[in-house]
This record gives C-alpha cells, sequence and structure tokens, in this order.
C-alpha cells in the first residue's frame, strides 16, 4: 500500500488510529498490539499477499535466536547461534535480491547459459532486514532488550517505517511503544503529525512526481537530446530523489508521531552538505548509522591508521552501493563516493582551507553526477547521457519535459490565458525555482515542527495541500527506495 493513495489516506490510516486508540484506552494492551501487526501486515501485502509469508517467516527465525541467544550465558553458544542468525538474514536478502545478478556475473565471466531465476524482490526487504540484523548483533552484545513476539512483530512491521525506512533500532521503538501514556491520544502529536505528513505527502506528490515524469520521458529519448536538456534530465533526477526520499521520511516521521512514537531522523537536508562526509551524515542517516555500527567499527573504525581507515571507508560505500541494488552500477556510484570520502580524509588540512560555498557547490555537483550511475540501468546509458550533455548542441527544452508541470485537467484554461504558448515554460522555470528554494534555504520539516505550536495558518496551508496531493493520486507513483 501506498501513502500517496486514496485507501491509505482515507480508509487506512483514519481506521488505523482509531482503532489502535480505541482498544488502549479500554485497557486492551494485547488486542491493541495484535491490531497494530494485523494492520501492518495488511498495509506490506496488499500488493502481493506472499509478501506476508516472508517477513513472518524472516521475524520468526529472527526472534528465536534471539530468544535462544539471551537464554545463553556461553559466549561460544551465543557466537553459533549469532553466526546462525547474520547467514539466515543475509541468505534470505541475497537469494531474492542477487540470484539473479550472482547468475548474471557467472554467465559472463564463464561464458555459462545459467537461467536466471526472475525473482520478485519483496518490498522492504533491505530495510526489514537490516533492522532484524542490529536487533540480533545488539542481543548478542547483551544490549538487546527482553520483549514478548507480539511487540517485537509490531517492532519490525510497524508500516511507517516498514518498506522504506528509517531503519529504527530496538531502544528507539520498543521503550517509548511500551509506555502507558504514549497509548493514549495526544492531540498535540496528532496534529503536528498531520501536519508533517502533509508536508511530505506534497513533496511526493507535487514535486517528485512531477520531476520524476521528466525522468522518465527524457530516459526513453537520450540520443534525441540536446546539452540543456540532458543536463535538465541530470538535474530532474537530483530533485525527483530528494524529494521522493525526503517526503517518504517525512510522512514516516508524521505518521509515527500520530502514534506517540518518535522515529529518527532519516533526512537533513544533504544537499546543503559542504563535503562527501557531511552528505552521508545528511542522507539516510539511519542507513550510515547501521554502517557505522556493524561494519565499520568492527573492522577497526579508525583507530588503527589512516591506510586501514581508508580501506573500511571503501569497503562501508562498496557495500553501501550494493544494499541499494543488484547491480554494478550501484557498486560504482558506492565507489564513487567511498573513493572521495578517503581523498577528504587524506587532505583534510588543505581541503579545510577551501571556502564553505565553494565546497558545497563542488559537492552538490559531484551528487549530480553521481546520481546519473544511480539511475541509469548501465553504464552504456549513463555515458550516453553524459555524451549528450557535451556533444549534444545548444537548443531549448522539448514540449515532452515542459509539459509535465503543467497542471493536470486545466487544459482547456491553459489554452485560453494570455500567453498560453509560454505557460508551460514559465512552470516550469517556477517548479525549478520553488524546489531550489526548498532545498537550499527553507528549514527542513524536522526544524519547521520542532517545539512548535502549530498556528491557524499552518492548518489551513497543509489542508490545501492535502487537497491538492488527494487530486493528484490519479498519477500515484511508487517511491523510489521500494526498489532497494
Amino acid at each position: 500500500m501506498l501513502f500517496n493513495s486514496y485507501i491509505f489516506v482515507l480508509l487506512f490510516l483514519p481506521l488505523c488510529l482509531t482503532g489502535f486508540f480505541v482498544l488502549n484506552r479500554n485497557n486492551r494492551t494485547t488486542a491493541a498490539n495484535l491490531f497494530l501487526l494485523g494492520m501492518s501486515l495488511w498495509f506490506y501485502g496488499y500488493f502481493n499477499p506472499g509478501y506476508v509469508l516472508i517477513i513472518c517467516a524472516s521475524i520468526l527465525i529472527n526472534y528465536t535466536l534471539s530468544l535462544l541467544m539471551g537464554r545463553t550465558r556461553e559466549k561460544s553458544r551465543r557466537r553459533v547461534l549469532l553466526v546462525l542468525g547474520i547467514a539466515a538474514n543475509l541468505g534470505i536478502l541475497g537469494y531474492f535480491k542477487y540470484m539473479d545478478f550472482f547468475l548474471s556475473n557467472l554467465n559472463g565471466i564463464f561464458s555459462l547459459n545459467l537461467k536466471l531465476l526472475h525473482i520478485a524482490l519483496p518490498l522492504g526487504i533491505s530495510f526489514f532486514t537490516f533492522q532484524q540484523l542490529s536487533f540480533l548483533i545488539d542481543t548478542y552484545r547483551g544490549e538487546g532488550a527482553d520483549t514478548d513476539f507480539i511487540s517485537y512483530a509490531c517492532y519490525v512491521t510497524f508500516f511507517p517505517q516498514l518498506v522504506a525506512g528509517p531503519i529504527v533500532t530496538h531502544d528507539e521503538f520498543l521503550p517509548r511503544f511500551r509506555e502507558r501514556e504514549n497509548r493514549r491520544v495526544n492531540w498535540d502529536n496528532v496534529s503536528a503529525g498531520i501536519y508533517t505528513f502533509v508536508l511530505g505527502l506534497s513533496k511526493k506528490v507535487i514535486l517528485a512526481d512531477t520531476f520524476g515524469e521528466v525522468v522518465k520521458a527524457g530516459y526513453v529519448v537520450i540520443p534525441d537530446l540536446n546539452s540543456p536538456s540532458a543536463l535538465f534530465l541530470i538535474f530532474s533526477y537530483t530533485l525527483q530523489i530528494y524529494f521522493d526520499f525526503s517526503g517518504y521520511c517525512d510522512m514516516a516521521i508524521g505518521i509515527g508521531r500520530m502514534f506517540n512514537l518518535e522515529l529518527p531522523a532519516n533526512f537533513n537536508s544533504p544537499y546543503k552538505a559542504v563535503s562527501v562526509s557531511d552528505f552521508w551524515s545528511r542522507w539516510h542517516m539511519t542507513l550510515t548509522r547501521f554502517f557505522t555500527r556493524y561494519v565499520y567499527i568492527p573492522l577497526g573504525g579508525s583507530r588503527k591508521g589512516t591506510a586501514r581507515t581508508c580501506v573500511n571507508v571503501m569497503i562501508v560505500f562498496l557495500l553501501s552501493g550494493l544494499w541499494h541494488g543488484a547491480s554494478w552500477n550501484f557498486v560504482f556510484w558506492g565507489a564513487c563516493h567511498g573513493l572521495l570520502m578517503v581523498i577528504e580524509r587524506i587532505f583534510s588540512g588543505p581541503l579545510g582551507k577551501i571556502p564553505r560555498f565553494v565546497r558545497g557547490i563542488f559537492t552538490f555537483l559531484f551528487v549530480n553526477v553521481t546520481w546519473v550511475f544511480f539511475r541509469a540501468e548501465n553504464f552504456a546509458q549513463a555515458f550516453q547521457i553524459f555524451g549528450r550533455v557535451f556533444h549534444g548542441g545548444t537548443g531549448s527544452l522539448p514540449y515532452y519535459f515542459t509539459a509535465c508541470f503543467k497542471p493536470k485537467g486545466f487544459d482547456f484554461i491553459l489554452r485560453h490565458m494570455p500567453l498560453s504558448n509560454y505557460i508551460p515554460m514559465i512552470l516550469t522555470a517556477l517548479f525549478v525555482a520553488a524546489s531550489c528554494y526548498i532545498i537550499f534555504f527553507c528549514r527542513n520539516v524536522k526544524e519547521r515542527t520542532e517545539g512548535k505550536k502549530l498556528k491557524s495558518v499552518d492548518a489551513v496551508i497543509a489542508g490545501g495541500l492535502l487537497v491538492w496531493c488527494i487530486l493528484s493520486f490519479e498519477n500515484v507513483s511508487t517511491f523510489l527506495y521500494f526498489n532497494f
């Protein structure tokens, strides 16, 4: 199920909130937990009920292993259980996400003809696998909290963060989930949560999906693009993935707040970054935290000299690239970010003397360029786009780009307005200008809502945006991070 759909906004979310708090009001805590679990599984299995079997099997395996680990004092047995758990989680993830990638590479290297399995990737498998791995590893370290099965299942399946993050740790979720005070309706949290949700929904529906139409149209006709069009295509994807992921993160945090649960921040104005390391402290923050805690630090972190630190950084970013997708494009994208972070560490002194404004521009340009490899289907397509940038010639943006910015359903009115031929270009300029202003100069949603008492004007703005979004649901699209 999608956040940006009629069934979610008009049925699922109101029903889920009402049922959860009504059951808790009557002190039926277990029933409330089961209700939330059932609703979360409905949300997850809405498009493919078979996904529910996969996540339930994953939950049973991990909970059983963590339970056995918690009851075992011998370190050797605990280590065996941990290894079994890591192998089981990575095995399930590897089968569904990387099996065809592995087989296709075997075919290429050894000239084999192994048949690809074309396995459908279960939604959010990378997210709920990493979340459960963190619980398992923390349990091995003695940091895991004792919890009942239903609470654990709710922790894994809580629908706002289930399919695209953030990757929540047990200490961020379970203690607050158990607190009796958090099981009562808090209208301040509900209003702030709705406001946050609507702002995130607006980013997705109004901005990300609009630039997504440009990207979709552009990637079909790459050989026909002139230089300005190729540059606009690259920039459009930069804006699409920003507003798509930022919008999802805002919506997840907003829904969590409606339930009196504070999900961790996962997005903090990353295009304001002045270095790659700064970018990764702002983009997908919980994934960065996961790799830092469970990969980078166990490898030695920065404690074993500069050379070892650089190797550890590259390992983390290669894994991060592979986590995002079963393709060498993603590995290369991760390697580019890792290499630049290594350079920043080695030359931190001289680089630190460069003005922040210059470093910010370079970082943003670097991110733009590397997003091409992230989005392209293969290296040939990525280099084809760069080829059009340098050899496409001059010209204006094609109509199939600017037409993406016309509001749907208003063609008759727009045709009869003064200067109607220029309206698509004017709207394109307005969308780009507004997006850049939001990205570089506005406070993000967390900054806008933290410790703030919402006013009437906020409610009016949110109401108008919500209506706009609902009227746009006919062009609904999935979130980009659903694919990872």
